[in-house]
């Protein structure tokens, strides 16, 4: 008899134990029910604008250089190209963004204004000047992997005028 009754208690027991994780499941959205009207109260614009979050923009790929060849001529921005300034070519990047390059083989980085539309064969993300590909340790080799943070989309007067000095 009270094997018969063990077994009773057994097919019981699931039933028993839905019910409580169900009831357990409603108080609980309830419970944050009731929290998020609290929430929805008004919020001064000084504490949305500390709730902004920026992602930061990054980019891995392959980076190569050009030089002799494109001396003088006309960039997308409209200025000539100058094989000694720190400059670069981003195929998306917006025209005049200050953008860190660094060279994972050697870990060197150079920030670099972007003044061109770029580079022409699709496997790589990036088209540096000689002066920059040569201060990033890979003007002999021709590419190398790199990495790109976007460091300002408007820089300032002084900054671009920093980046236009020739290199020394």
């Amino acid at each position: 008899m009270n094997t018969a009754i063990t077994n009773t208690n057994r097919s019981l027991r699931f039933p028993i134990v839905a019910a409580a994780l169900m009831a357990t499941a409603f108080l609980l959205t309830s419970a944050r029910t009731q929290s998020s009207v609290h929430a929805q109260q008004p919020v001064s614009n000084a504490v949305k604008a500390k709730t902004i979050h920026h992602q930061h923009w990054f980019q891995f790929g392959r980076a190569s250089w050009y030089g002799h060849a494109l001396q003088g001529l006309p960039t997308a921005t409209g200025e000539a190209y100058d094989m000694n300034a720190m400059t670069c070519a981003h195929r998306t990047l917006p025209l005049g963004s200050l953008v860190r390059v660094t060279n994972l083989r050697n870990h060197r980085s150079l920030v670099l204004r972007v003044n061109d539309r770029g580079p022409m064969i699709e496997t790589r993300v990036v088209d540096l000047s000689y002066a920059a590909a040569k201060r990033l340790g890979f003007s002999q080799r021709g590419t190398v992997r790199v990495r790109l943070d976007l460091v300002a989309v408007k820089p300032s007067r002084t900054e671009v005028a920093m980046l236009t000095k020739p290199a020394m």
